[in-house]
């Protein structure tokens, strides 16, 4: 069997992967910039790309670091608390921790250094993330009408937001801690409401509770 390489590396607004949405599209204005190894970083390797409008990124989660001691696993969708297969799931913790994501193509950049980039958005993994492959979506072929998905059947439910402090953190910024809080990233087996959590979001680091009325920003300061 071939050795698998790294193409490209994903930058992203994610630079502690507590926080990250569990699935991508969760937060639509979650950023991330797609840069590609010297092997790869060839304008003729992207020929064509931006006639999608979406791709499918084969990843890994390069911080998992630990080794899977079970087949099976707590999905945060049945409150971490109910066993499924590993396989059964999208678990982070599974034997080659290779993932699958859909992202939103925003704009191709041909000029410069580093060029090609890749602009994307609706991540849902954290900066730095190492990439095997880059696939276009097709409509046809990767949206099945008809299909059911047994308990992550549909996404899970936003909580509202509540800054109860002032920041001068920028809009689009602040979007994003917006709609990556809405989705409760805590572990779902946490049930303390007085219990504060930290997460570093596009260069801000974020403190929040999670409370009956959503999440209640409690601080955000720049990192640094």
């Amino acid at each position: 069997m071939s050795t698998l390489n790294v193409i490209a590396t994903l930058r992203t607004c994610y630079t502690d992967k507590f926080g990250v949405p569990r699935q991508s599209g969760l937060a639509p204005s979650a950023w991330g910039i797609i840069e590609f190894e010297h092997g790869y970083r060839r304008a003729e390797a992207v020929k064509g790309i931006e006639e999608f409008s979406h791709l499918w990124l084969i990843t890994q989660f390069h911080l998992v670091n630990e080794e899977p001691t079970s087949l099976t696993v707590r999905p945060p969708k049945l409150g971490g608390n109910e066993r499924r297969g590993v396989f059964a799931t999208r678990s982070p913790f599974r034997p080659n921790r290779l993932t699958l994501s859909v992202v939103k193509l925003d704009r191709v950049e041909l000029e410069g250094d580093k060029s090609p980039r890749l602009f994307v958005s609706g991540v849902d993994l954290v900066d730095g993330t190492p990439i095997f492959d880059i696939k276009p979506y097709v409509r046809y072929a990767d949206s099945i009408p008809d299909a059911y998905s047994g308990f992550a059947d549909t996404p899970p439910p936003p909580v509202p937001v509540i800054w109860d402090c002032e920041s001068p953190v920028p809009d689009v910024t602040r979007l994003i801690i917006d709609q990556s809080l809405a989705q409760q990233p805590q572990p779902a087996y946490h049930d303390d409401n007085d219990r504060e959590y930290t997460t570093e979001i596009a260069g801000w680091r974020v403190k929040w509770l999670s409370k009956i009325d959503g999440a209640r920003v409690k601080s955000c300061e720049p990192v640094g």
